[in-house]
């Protein structure tokens, strides 16, 4: 009998070589990835797709006519020391989207053609390449989980996140310059400044030094290819009012799970949540002092396994619009070193009440990534962020 999966759930394997197919609607490419306990492959001959369709107990199977494309796992074939099998689907027309298409994945017994489990991702929408199902050992043992875990980067995205290198395409070579006299010297290179992530640009880490966002950038919380932080804070700034008006701007931190589901939230009211793994500093009525108003502390490794985001907001309690408010920022800092890393200044307001800063997501690969958001809703406390902020996840 077969099992159907949701969402995080799991089931035993009762066959050593299994078939992974995943339908829908429109055609898709699946892909495999061979990881190791790290999370990461070993070399990119761990990545199994259309082009290299043979890796050690792991092969693509191409769709044709009515047979969708698939991944086979034989788990007695696996090398020592590869603990998952990671399966990915995306859309085989560039650029398509999974919006208003449900895969779903078949998990068979290679040799009978029993079906062993089956699982249809929820809620997918503008994301470009799909975790769909992992097989992995325990104790001994291999089981598939269901994950549907998306992403809006593409196969790409999946891959780098994964450990394999994808080269961006060479630009074009300029036309030689005809032989003339020597050229002059160039001036010295300036200083960089610090790097600035914004959409649409490649992956963004930490190698670099600090990291300034624009509204919609990105930055991953690794450097040299490893997580850089286990505890870090976010800080919130703004300047008080003049004319002896006081503005009192409360952060929050709301921890969803992978359903967007709230989990719980960390605000003026409930200083610690996860016992202590996010802790607010308390509670400032007026933006008076300087550096950070209000900060939220968070030790990434004691979050609870089912949180896998963080949206960081602002509320104006008493009332005023961001449009009165001045020079509101968010910065991430190493909660242990104090170094700042990653900074977002609001350069624009609107007349609201409150704003969706950013968000921390926990990829499926265990990396965490920090976007600005910016993005403005009426509401004067941490309680009406919750859906606005879940629908920007």
């Amino acid at each position: 009998m077969s099992t159907v999966l949701t969402q995080g759930g799991n089931a035993p394997l009762t066959a050593a070589r299994v078939t992974v197919e995943v339908t829908a609607p429109k055609a898709l490419d699946v892909s495999g990835l061979l990881l190791t306990e790290a999370g990461k492959v070993r070399s990119d001959a761990d990545f199994v797709f259309f082009n290299a369709p043979n890796g050690p107990g792991v092969t693509h199977r191409p769709g044709s006519g009515s047979t969708p494309d698939a991944i086979t796992v034989d788990t007695t074939a696996l090398p020592a020391g590869i603990t998952r099998i990671v399966v990915t689907a995306s859309p085989d027309e560039a650029g398509a989207t999974f919006a208003g298409t449900e895969p779903t994945a078949t998990v068979r017994d290679t040799a009978t053609g029993q079906v062993l489990a089956t699982f249809t991702p929820p809620r997918l929408g503008r994301e470009t390449a799909l975790v769909v199902v992992e097989i992995y050992q325990r104790g001994g043992s291999w089981k598939i989980r269901a994950v549907g875990q998306g992403y809006a980067n593409g196969l790409a995205g999946i891959a780098t996140d994964f450990g394999v290198s994808v080269e961006a395409p060479a630009p074009a070579a300029a036309p030689a310059a005809p032989q003339s006299a020597p050229a002059a010297q160039p001036p010295p290179r300036p200083v960089a400044p610090p790097a600035v992530a914004s959409p649409g640009s490649t992956k963004v880490t930490l190698d670099k030094g600090r990291v300034s966002l624009v509204k919609g950038g990105s930055v991953s919380l690794e450097k040299n290819g490893r997580p850089f932080l286990s505890s870090i804070r976010m800080g919130l700034g703004w300047e008080p009012a003049g004319h002896g008006r006081n503005i009192d701007l409360d952060a929050s931190c709301i921890a969803f799970d992978a359903q967007r589901n709230k989990v719980d939230t960390a605000w003026f009211m409930k200083l610690n949540i996860f016992n202590g793994a996010i802790a607010h500093s308390g509670d400032n009525l007026t933006g008076e002092g300087s550096g950070d108003d209000e900060a939220i502390t968070v030790h990434l490794e004691g979050l609870p396994a089912e949180v896998c985001g963080l949206v960081f907001v602002v509320n104006s309690f008493s009332g005023q619009k961001f449009t009165d408010i001045k020079n509101a920022y968010c910065r991430l800092l190493d909660a242990t070193s104090g170094q700042e890393l990653v900074r977002f200044d609001l350069t624009q307001s609107e007349p609201h009440t409150g704003v969706v800063m950013c968000k921390l997501v926990r990829q499926y690969s265990g990396e965490w990534v920090m976007t600005a958001i910016g993005e403005y809703v009426n509401s004067k406390t941490a309680r009406g962020m919750v859906k606005p902020a879940a629908a920007m996840l």
